[in-house]
């Protein structure tokens, strides 16, 4: 696909089928996320795959559909190697996974899961620095969702200064 095509295809998909995920395809969109750019290229994340389905369960915590994909993928900024930027480096990162997945005809949902940091570090075994920053389902789709209302750039961006449209 071009870029602008899985741009304009990605959803937030709930509904997964039971067909396991190949493991080329998982390895590519970690790869992808690790060839994000960061803020002094510090690359302070680290993401954990996760196939189990007892794991999958805890970490979906009642939002079932999450635990139904055969797998979640997390991930997690280091806060002593960029202490200013690992959420927005994360955020960079786990982008660049979701627009992979969509690629190769996977579905993901981006499930911002920072409310959670302590128990999901718990059930994980993450140590120390490392926070839970975001949390996707991995698999293929069992529904297909179609674009929802987005604001038009009129109502979003200004020029030059706040509130002011292009001349």
């Amino acid at each position: 696909m071009q870029l602008s095509d899985v741009i304009d295809n990605r959803r937030s998909i709930r509904k997964y089928k039971a067909d396991p995920v190949p493991d080329e395809h998982v390895i590519r969109v970690l790869d992808a996320a690790r060839l994000a750019p960061s803020a002094a290229n510090r690359q302070p994340w680290h993401f954990i795959v996760v196939q189990d389905k007892e794991t999958r369960d805890k970490l979906a915590a009642g939002q079932s559909w999450a635990a139904d994909a055969p797998v979640i993928i997390v991930g997690l900024g280091d806060a002593e190697a960029s202490p200013g930027w690992c959420d927005n480096d994360m955020a960079i990162a786990f982008e660049h996974l979701v627009l992979t997945a969509t690629d190769l005809g996977l579905g993901t949902c981006w499930m911002g899961l920072t409310r959670r940091n302590d128990e999901l570090k718990e059930v994980l075994c993450v140590p120390g620095s490392l926070k839970v920053i975001a949390m996707t389902p991995l698999g293929y789709p069992d529904e297909s969702p179609g674009p929802k209302d987005r604001k038009s750039l009129d109502q979003i961006v200004s020029w030059g200064q706040y509130g002011k449209g292009r001349d």
